[in-house]
């Protein structure tokens, strides 16, 4: 079987520190022209290790571009109730523009009672009803972050989308469906032909080798194997899992969805994990904020 000769990556680290300069010129206007700068929260819940990495990875780049930050630690044992007024308070707090309450959340708390609580206006994390309804009507919006980064992944490296068969596999409302939503607009990036593919989907490895730009977010770690991807794809890996190794000093080692080694060789860009589509989300949520503080 033939493979192409090189593949290049869509770097993420790349991609963001260029999205990320370009902001922080916009956020000293917007902070000469208001008096402050563009304010945003997040709020954890509990002493889950993956999620506080993710808020301090955040936090950081909030101040890399002279947003101000506010971490709101709060216990695993909150109530659903009490974390909702919390929320409420957040809403009404007119020093803050946007703020997120990072998942995953304790089990005894709904996500969905908590996403419907958060003020749209705020919702620069875009999960509220609200915005994904105006996304999908192709209004003005806080597009979900993840599939919002990896839009803005193409752009910076050019890559042509238009009749192209997009295939994502995975159907969560935080990126599957909105990023087949965003695949197919009437907009760069976009107008593919969009697959749907899923845990239910039957020969499975028939449709992804059918994609031209294939997005697995399935959350299996390197679920796709050289044998479901066709030469000359684009590849997005959305997956993020630490696999135990013995040979790390970490203990550990990270991969996506993807299995890195066996796919890239048939491809002309894939993303790596880490470094791809990670740092790309962060910066599409500064994106939101700035938008947030520019309304």
């Amino acid at each position: 079987m033939s493979t192409i000769a090189t593949y290049e990556l869509l770097d993420g680290k790349v991609a963001s520190k260029a999205l990320r300069e370009k902001l922080a010129l916009e956020v000293a206007v917007v902070t000469a022209r208001r008096g402050r700068a563009p304010h945003l929260a997040a709020v954890l819940v509990g002493d889950d290790g993956a999620s506080k990495t993710y808020v301090d990875a955040k936090v950081l780049a909030c101040e890399s571009v002279g947003y101000r930050s506010s971490l709101i630690r709060l216990p695993e044992t909150i109530t659903e109730e009490d974390l909702i007024a919390r929320i409420h308070g957040l809403n009404q707090d007119p020093s803050l523009d946007g703020f997120i309450v990072q998942l995953p959340l304790p089990a005894h708390i709904d996500p969905d009672r908590v996403t419907m609580a958060i003020d749209p206006e705020k919702d620069v994390d875009g999960f509220h009803p609200e915005n994904i309804g105006r996304m999908v009507l192709g209004l003005p919006t806080f597009l979900p972050a993840t599939p919002s980064g990896i839009c803005e992944l193409f752009r910076h490296f050019n890559i042509e989308t238009a009749g192209k068969h997009c295939v994502v596999v995975g159907r969560s409302n935080i990126v599957g469906t909105p990023m087949a939503v965003l695949m197919s607009r009437n907009a760069y990036p976009g107008n593919c032909t969009v697959t749907i593919a899923h845990s239910r989907t039957k020969d499975l490895a028939a449709i992804t080798r059918q994609a031209d730009i294939l997005i697995p977010a399935i959350g299996k770690p390197e679920f796709v194997t050289g044998d479901l991807v066709k030469e000359g794809a684009v590849v997005v890996d959305v997956g993020i899992h630490r696999i135990p190794d013995a040979s790390r000093k970490r203990g550990f080692r990270l991969v996506g969805d993807v299995k890195f080694d066996e796919v890239a060789p048939k491809c002309s860009w894939i993303s790596p994990v880490p470094g791809g589509v990670g740092p790309m989300t962060i910066a599409s949520l500064l994106l939101n904020t700035l938008k947030a503080a520019q309304r």
